[in-house]
């Protein structure tokens, strides 16, 4: 039996503290897989299907092939929101790190070593999945900065961010467009708008889905020194399928109206890449060479 003073002796038992949840840094350098401990990675906006598509959710065998045409829904889903979450995250800081007076090398690097962290880069297994597209003004696509490259960003730039994630081959392509002054923000809200009108679905055929992105940024345009200038899409530049270690994974989907009758399916990775301009609307190859990539079963050259 205790006594008034026996009790009054006994030591309260701490309450262990709380494990703290592991929050991401700035510049962005913790993994995710400190954050989302149990590997279930954000979904990202889900488009119901609708209208002549609206019977798809009904049909168990539309979704057994649907099912079907990846090598493992689950594994696959997780994987790509997993690069989805990583370049997130890396883009929101990029934005706020971005600023004119920075050099190429400066931007290219920060974009980088924060995917490389955050992704937690394993060799082919998880990384980064492209070399990181910094293209100015005129240059529409594809600008990487080379070793002593001394450019430089200014505040009238117009940029295209262009970077891409990995995990286990399945690439997440995604860029964006950045300005610090208000002449291009239509042209930048006009691909943005185009870009939305390209997240279709299974069964719509490229050609047609071309005519709607047209459509879209030929409805916008831009006054530049007192000028009017119609917004036009590059017809020579496409968003494209992505394969699993493959980046274009060979259907297009360009941006001016055509017949290409081939049709989005079940298990399709698309990259909805619009590209707006002020000038003619077409590019031409010029510049040094910054992107490479293996060609996919390539046939065997005897090396003697």
């Amino acid at each position: 039996m205790l006594t008034a003073g026996d009790a009054k002796k006994k030591k309260k038992k701490k309450k262990k503290p709380k494990k703290k949840k592991a929050e991401q840094s700035d510049p962005p350098r913790v993994g995710l897989s400190k954050i989302f401990t149990n590997g279930i990675f954000p979904e990202g906006e889900i488009q119901p299907y609708k209208d002549d598509n609206s019977w798809r959710t009904t049909s168990e065998e539309k979704r057994y092939l649907e099912k079907m045409s990846m090598e493992d829904p689950e594994l696959a889903y997780q994987n790509i929101r997993r690069a989805a979450e990583v370049h997130r995250q890396v883009r929101h800081y990029a934005r706020k790190y971005i600023r004119p007076g920075m050099s190429m090398t400066e931007i290219a690097e920060y974009i980088e070593n924060g995917t490389r962290a955050l992704v937690e880069e394993n060799g082919l297994e998880c990384g980064v999945g492209f070399p990181t597209g910094l293209s100015l003004n005129n240059c529409a696509a594809h600008f990487s900065p080379n070793a002593g490259d001394t450019t430089i960003l200014r505040s009238g730039d117009v940029l295209k961010v262009d970077f891409g994630v990995h995990v286990k081959g399945r690439i997440l392509d995604s860029a964006f467009t950045l300005t610090w002054e208000p002449t291009y923000d239509k042209l930048v809200e006009g691909v943005k708008a185009a870009t939305d009108t390209g997240e279709a679905g299974i069964d719509v055929r490229l050609g047609e889905l071309a005519g709607y992105i047209q459509e879209t940024m030929e409805s916008y345009e831009v006054e530049v020194n007192g000028k009017i200038l119609p917004v036009k899409p590059i017809e020579n530049l496409s968003g494209h399928s992505i394969g699993l270690y493959q980046i274009h994974g060979g259907k297009s989907v360009l941006l001016v109206k055509n017949e290409d009758h081939t049709k989005m399916e079940e298990g399709d990775y698309f990259a909805i890449e619009t590209f707006g301009s002020t000038g003619r609307g077409r590019v031409v190859e010029s510049g040094d060479c910054s992107h490479y990539a293996k060609i996919i079963n390539a046939p065997r050259a005897p090396i003697r």
